[in-house]
């Protein structure tokens, strides 16, 4: 009885090793995605793509924003490893000014948390700035 009990725990513990050494692994192509200069109005979809490196189904669970002005948008299932993914994220171009705006991934990698950013700026074509009419001021005399 001993013996068998021995056994069975030694059995067990092989499978607890084995299946932690189960681990999915997200690598972003970039983590970083700059709009550059856009136009108000302009399409303000993105998209991170990723790759599952690990050897265990990726599940990512939650992705949120900083700010109200950016929506991404997760992946629906599991990506299985070696499999490629895309998190899209949609800002608000209608809103002229700086984009500074964070991204977070949350997941059961091995990393659990992934801060993603994207920068950029909204301008609107239809509107000069105090400075430029200034400038166009002084030089019109």
């Amino acid at each position: 009885m001993k013996n068998l009990i021995t056994i069975l725990f030694i059995g067990l513990l092989s499978f607890t090793a084995t299946a932690q050494d189960k681990v999915a692994k997200i690598e972003f192509k970039t983590d970083v995605i700059d709009y550059g200069t856009i136009k108000k109005g302009a399409d303000g979809v993105r998209v991170f793509e990723f790759t599952n490196t690990g050897n265990a189904p990726l599940v990512i669970s939650n992705v949120k924003s900083s700010c109200g002005c950016t929506v991404p948008e997760k992946p629906k299932g599991p990506i299985l490893p070696g499999k490629t993914g895309e998190i899209k994220v949609k800002y608000d171009t209608n809103r002229v000014m700086p984009i500074r705006k964070t991204i977070t991934v949350t997941s059961n990698a091995e990393t659990p948390t992934v801060a993603l950013k994207i920068k950029g700026e909204v301008i609107d074509p239809n509107k000069t700035s105090v400075l430029e009419k200034k400038q166009k001021s002084v030089m019109e005399k």
